[in-house]
């Protein structure tokens, strides 16, 4: 579930659309200080115009739910490497989000809407090249770990190919999306118009919606939250290191 500020600032229960979100951020103590009605008029209709999210911050938002999956990956290489029992059902699950939202729609969308403009552009074409080819290892990964992990027990065998696979997925993937993050998608914004920058925001929406429903995103975060439970990985202290103090 995500979590969402109410008006008096504490955090309740809720979902979120990624796209759009309310502005609330003009101080009450402000507002009582200067005591102008037109400033508060001003503030109303600020408070309450929509902030628009731009294709790269929503493909940047995807990589979070990638980060979160490569980290159920690797809680899982762990337990394989230390001779440690799962549910092998839960990794199949988390490999599932990755063939869904990740491959089937995330890199579908960059290999249909970002790919062809930098090529087009004769821009960024080698990195271009390189993201193909991964996008396309990737998915021969996750097909194998999904085969490997449907029975409900992991024999000597499967294990060792799992380890390997895991590895191989996550080694391949953090480089990926970080060279995307950092050169690809800053990129990106220099090389179309602003009508069409803004345009694409708006089907992107529309193709996630179209395939998951309202609140796709949402979601699969929920789903992932849900496997990192089972996994006892969803608390966010755990992974706090201890510094002696």
């Amino acid at each position: 579930m995500i979590m969402k500020t109410n008006p008096t600032g504490t955090y309740s229960s809720g979902t979120y659309n990624r796209r759009r979100f309310i502005g609330k951020s003009i101080g009450f103590t402000l507002i009582s200080a200067i005591g102008s009605s037109a400033l508060l008029a001003a503030c109303a209709k600020e408070s309450n115009e929509e902030k628009e999210v731009s294709p790269p911050e929503d493909l940047m938002q995807e990589h979070g739910l990638l980060n979160r999956v490569l980290l159920i990956y690797d809680h899982c290489q762990a337990q394989l490497l230390s001779r440690q029992t799962f549910d092998p059902a839960l990794l199949c699950q988390d490999a599932g989000i990755i063939r869904s939202f990740v491959e089937d729609y995330h890199e579908k969308q960059e290999e249909d809407y970002l790919f062809p403009r930098f090529e087009k552009a004769n821009i960024l074409t080698e990195l271009v090249s390189t993201l193909r080819t991964q996008h396309k290892a990737g998915r021969v990964i996750t097909g194998r770990i999904m085969q490997i992990t449907r029975p409900a027990r992991l024999t000597e065998s499967d294990n060792t190919k799992l380890i390997r696979l895991l590895s191989d997925f996550s080694r391949m993937y953090r480089p990926h999306e970080a060279r995307e993050d950092t050169v690809l998608f800053p990129a990106f914004r220099r090389i179309v118009s602003k009508h069409e920058y803004d345009a694409l925001g708006e089907e992107f929406e529309k193709n996630e919606n179209k395939r998951f429903g309202e609140d796709g995103f949402e979601k699969m975060i929920a789903k992932t939250e849900d496997i990192e439970r089972s996994l006892g990985i969803y608390e966010l202290s755990r992974f706090t290191p201890s510094t002696g103090q």
